[in-house]
């Protein structure tokens, strides 16, 4: 067998991202919990088939199925424009598993004031950890104003359940169910803005087709934070309101009421079921690497654009996740 050739594109996904079932295939990989269990050796080995490979140098042995993997788990872990390693639990990868556990247990603990402001202060807290760690962009960000908008976000979300719980009081209990989703609904409209502000205030990389970067926009940071918005909320939609009307109505049955004890991880597995198919097709709503075309930028960098690439009508940016 001969040597794999250079021309291999790894700087973009295997499949076909202009479509939903290519963006779903590449979110089902870069998703994959099992991405977890790697250790700092296999994952630094990834790293280093794939940035040899972009150099131009070709691990000796490598097959194109090799070269693959490595992308993803390269992926899976690193940052797409700073290069850093993601702490654990930022990772895509941990979505479904963190998910499970914080949600299951929010739409568990959903009765007592206390128990929803420690789940919510809880989901708040690792949103926050998500969204700052896949960010889009290589701006600093300074630890003040990643503690101002940690603090903003998630006194915001806590607050937004404390008072639909209060509204929902004397309404039937399968409405008081659905508070936990409503309250997760809109903490996202605060937290992911409020965690990627930066992006609002100096603007993200866009390139030309090519990946050249041709400089900073807020006009594409807000287009792909309002993207990102709609995945999440879409993501939360399965895992917290399926599982609700589910338990509502075991519940009423006497096999749920001679062993309550079943209750807690029968919720906890309707929502990981969920979370396993809604977190990739809701990650693939919009491409990765999406686009705006050069109407829509800042003048001044629309006017920039045009002086040096006048044929350039579109332009690409990372959203973020």
């Amino acid at each position: 067998m001969g040597e794999l050739p250079l021309d291999i594109n790894i700087q973009e996904p295997r499949w076909d991202q202009s479509t939903f079932l290519g963006r779903a295939r590449h979110f089902f990989t870069v998703t994959d919990p099992r991405n977890l269990l790697l250790s700092g050796a296999q994952l630094e080995a990834s790293r280093n088939i794939v940035l040899n490979y972009r150099a131009g140098v070709v691990t000796p042995g490598l097959t194109e199925d090799q070269l693959w993997r490595a992308k993803y788990v390269y992926d899976s872990a690193f940052h797409p424009d700073t290069g850093e390693k993601v702490v654990l639990i930022g990772r895509m990868s941990a979505q479904v598993p963190m998910n499970m556990t914080i949600t299951g247990c929010m739409l568990i603990f959903y009765r007592k004031t206390p128990t929803v402001v420690f789940w919510q202060w809880l989901n708040q807290s690792f949103n926050a950890i998500v969204n700052y760690s896949n960010r889009s962009g290589d701006a600093p960000i300074t630890v003040r104003q990643l503690g101002t908008a940690y603090v903003s976000a998630t006194t915001g979300a806590v607050a937004t359940a404390l008072g639909l719980k209060s509204l929902t009081k004397h309404l039937p209990p399968l409405v008081g169910r659905f508070v936990p989703f409503a309250a997760v609904a809109a903490a996202n409209c605060i937290n992911i803005p409020l965690m990627r502000q930066r992006e609002l205030q100096v603007g993200i990389p866009v390139t030309n087709e090519q990946g050249q970067r041709l400089g900073h926009s807020v006009a594409a940071a807000k287009q792909g934070i309002f993207q990102v918005v709609i995945s999440r909320i879409c993501m939360a939609i399965p895992a917290m309101a399926i599982p609700p009307v589910i338990m509502d109505t075991l519940e009423k049955k006497d096999f749920l009421k001679r062993r309550p004890w079943l209750g807690a991880p029968l919720q906890m597995g309707l929502v990981g079921f969920c979370l396993v198919f809604a977190t990739p097709l809701c990650c693939a709503l919009f491409p990765q690497r999406s686009s705006i075309h050069v109407s829509r930028l800042e003048p001044e960098l629309r006017v920039q654009i045009q002086e040096q690439n006048p044929s350039i009508e579109v332009v690409y940016y990372n959203k973020g996740l």
